[in-house]
């Protein structure tokens, strides 16, 4: 490997894991990018920043930091001071301020149904785990992901921790690094007015709204999503 390659690192949201970027992966591969879909450990904020940071740390040559939904408040957290993070893509992804936290967002704008759907599962140590029903998470999630496989997503989803819904987010990222969003107008997990407001907030570069998709976006709009990130990654290859 060079240090001139260029690598995509795909972070999940909540209710997903790593495979939710299969559709998306042979995209970014045949574009000639190498591409690590990262584990998202979705226990803390603090955390699971500190988990992908040390994977961007270790990286050689321009990164593209990509997070999907929760993954996007990772994404905000972990690339700051990683030098090598050229650029980031927001794949209805959050994109906190500095003492925001992700329940905070998803609130601050009407149209997320998320709440009414959760299982809560209590945990030893006092926190909650958050999992969508499976009888739901089409609906909530996937509406326009096909059944089979929106069973096997809500089968396989992992819980999102409460300390992690609920924690501030530092200093961000985006403040400096460019930033691109991609979001669909049907999302029932993240209202489409927070994603127009946070684009806005951050500047992006490009922002990208697909008409009547859900939030599991990865999955329906795989080369929509791509399309996005194979961009941002040509602009760090034009700006280098």
């Amino acid at each position: 490997m060079t240090a001139t390659l260029r690598t995509v690192v795909l972070v999940h949201g909540a209710f997903a894991e790593s495979s939710s970027w299969n559709g998306v992966i042979p995209r970014l591969v045949a574009e000639g990018l190498r591409v690590i879909a990262a584990p998202n450990p979705l226990r803390s904020l603090d955390g699971d920043a500190a988990t992908v940071r040390s994977i961007l740390a270790s990286i050689d040559g321009p990164i593209v930091a990509v997070g999907h939904s929760y993954g996007g408040s990772v994404i905000s957290n972990a690339a700051v001071g990683v030098d090598s993070v050229k650029a980031l893509v927001y794949v209805a992804g959050f994109a906190p301020e500095a003492g925001e936290s992700i329940a905070e967002l998803s609130g601050r704008f009407p149209g997320s149904t998320l709440g009414d759907t959760l299982h809560a599962v209590e945990l030893a140590d006092g926190t909650t785990d958050l999992f969508i029903q499976p009888e739901l998470f089409q609906q909530q999630f996937a509406a326009d992901v096909a059944d089979e496989q929106a069973r096997l997503d809500a089968a396989t989803q992992r819980p999102l921790n409460t300390a992690a819904l609920h924690g501030a987010s530092a200093e961000p990222a985006w403040k400096a690094v460019p930033s691109s969003f991609v979001f669909p107008t049907a999302d029932y997990n993240i209202p489409v007015e927070a994603h127009r407001f946070m684009a806005e907030r951050a500047g992006s570069v490009e922002t990208v709204e697909v008409a009547d998709a859900s939030h599991a976006l990865p999955v329906s709009q795989p080369d929509v999503v791509a399309d996005v990130i194979i961009r941002a990654a040509r602009s760090v290859a034009t700006a280098g």
